[in-house]
């Protein structure tokens, strides 16, 4: 997630693009055996170098004491004796897919080209020997959504809904472009907990909280239905902790170190042993605002 980052100020990123084909072949999760390598690929925004937190990274970077999740996950991964290989492909900025890229341009608030979007930019960089792989996505893209749908008037709900399928439909082809990279990868999808909660929108009028809570259950639950595509799902829609204000920078979007701990404890039994519960459909945080 990244909110009024400006990627090309912050780092120096080389711009990344390529195509890539749009075939599926899932696979079943097991547990990874102790002393099993691992090749952990990390696809993400600005939440993927820890941003927020008290010691983020660099873009592309190592960064083996970072504190975000990814680079917590990474080192929980190696617990046990296994060999972990890594690459995080995140991009401070980046949004899902060029639709919601070419929409923030649309009413006035570009996405930095360097960011790009995880298709173009990260997709294609998926290494062929990833076997295990998280996605954190939607961030950026609500706040993207929300901004258009108060900035074309009309019926904003319906405008929201759309956005939304088309997103779901993206998130999809961004799965599916994993897949003919690694067919074999464990995919483990992070759904977006409800930003209209966020201490960044505490002093928002009730009504934009009500159409941010639009956006975000509504992105949340197309991740949720990546289950019927074999992803596993972490649920930080209905975590009770992830809404604490400790647990978030001082920014109020970003996680504090406290918010990447509690990511790490969720998503480690699925990326690592392959198992999770199944997201709720109807937790109190899906339904903070009316």
């Amino acid at each position: 997630m990244t909110r009024n980052l400006t990627t090309a100020t912050l780092f120096g990123l080389v711009a990344l693009g390529a195509a890539c084909g749009k075939t599926e072949t899932p696979t079943s999760p097991s547990p990874t055996a102790p002393n099993t390598n691992i090749y952990y690929t990390a696809i993400g925004a600005s939440d993927g170098i820890g941003f927020g937190g008290s010691s983020p990274c660099l873009p592309f970077s190592d960064c083996p004491t970072g504190t975000g999740y990814v680079q917590t996950l990474r080192r929980r991964l190696a617990e046990g004796g296994r060999t972990v290989d890594h690459l995080n492909l995140s991009i401070p900025g980046s949004v899902l897919s060029k639709a919601v890229f070419d929409l923030a341009a649309s009413v006035g608030r570009p996405i930095d080209s360097l960011a790009g979007n995880f298709i173009d930019r990260e997709a294609p960089f998926v290494s062929t020997a990833t076997t295990h792989l998280t996605i954190f996505a939607g961030g950026n893209d609500a706040n993207t959504i929300a901004f258009a749908a108060r900035s074309r008037g009309g019926d904003v709900n319906a405008f929201v809904d759309a956005q939304v399928r088309q997103w779901g439909i993206d998130l999809e082809d961004l799965v599916a472009r994993i897949r003919t990279r690694a067919p074999n990868a464990r995919i483990v999808a992070l759904n977006l907990p409800n930003l209209a909660a966020s201490p960044y929108l505490a002093g928002n009028p009730t009504a934009e909280k009500s159409l941010m809570q639009r956006v975000a259950v509504g992105l949340s639950d197309r991740v949720n239905a990546l289950t019927a595509r074999n992803v596993l799902i972490v649920d930080l829609m209905c975590e009770p902790r992830i809404y604490l204000p400790s647990n978030y920078a001082s920014d109020g979007f970003h996680p504090s170190d406290g918010g990447y701990a509690v990511f790490t404890e969720l998503t480690l039994p699925a990326l690592r042993d392959g198992t999770n519960r199944v997201p709720s459909t109807s937790c109190a945080q899906r339904a903070v605002f009316p």
